[in-house]
């Protein structure tokens, strides 16, 4: 009966050995991925910040030691038109008909954003999947011959999940969440600040090349 209890002790020691080894299986890459950028209006200040939906790319450079030790840096790019408008704005009493309320100001514009990320991960065959946590800098430019318009920099904060599925030696398919926390743009000069947070959520799809 001891012999038997042994044996199975050794097993399992193995087998955790082993799975200890596949997770902290090492891995440096080179990700490209594909995201659609959803975020929501804000209203602060008596201005309502209205920002478009829209698709966008991202880069990322990875590399993972163990588990615990991996870091990642990232660039993306999408289209980031904003509208703003006079928050709940009620005509003057006895002047309906003839109420003009302040125009809208639309602004077209780009954002490109920075991050250097904190990515702890597990490997289990060729399956990897892995947390994201990070912070940044968040740039939102007005395309030009725009009037009334100004650029916008802020911190980004950065938080998501995902999976790598290796498909072949060097190549595999990345599905990723990101969701970005920063403070909202103000991209005119015809109204100010809402002073709100706000969140844009980033599904993805990608692949990465491992170096």
């Amino acid at each position: 009966m001891r012999i038997h209890s042994s044996k199975l002790s050794l097993a399992l020691l193995f087998v955790l050995a082993a799975l200890i080894c596949t997770a902290a299986r090492a891995q440096t890459d080179v990700g490209l991925s594909l995201y659609g950028a959803f975020s929501g209006a804000q209203t602060g200040n008596g201005v309502q910040e209205s920002p478009s939906n829209s698709a966008g790319g991202l880069i990322e450079l990875r590399h993972i030691s163990n588990p615990i030790m991996g870091w990642e840096a990232t660039y993306s790019y999408n289209r980031a038109n904003q509208a703003y408008s006079v928050s709940g704005y009620v005509c003057p009493a006895g002047n309906v008909p003839l109420c003009n309320p302040p125009t809208p100001a639309p602004v077209s514009a780009n954002a490109h954003e920075i991050t250097g990320d904190w990515v702890p991960s597990i490997h289990v065959a060729n399956l990897r999947p892995f947390g994201v946590l990070g912070v940044g800098l968040l740039l939102n430019e007005p395309t030009s011959g725009q009037s009334n318009t100004t650029s916008s920099k802020q911190a980004v904060y950065v938080y998501g999940a995902g999976l790598d599925w290796g498909i072949l030696p060097h190549i595999g398919l990345r599905l990723q969440y990101r969701g970005n926390l920063y403070k909202a743009p103000n991209l005119t000069t015809l109204y100010t600040s809402t002073g709100a947070f706000t969140h844009t959520a980033e599904p993805m799809i990608g692949l990465y090349f491992r170096l």
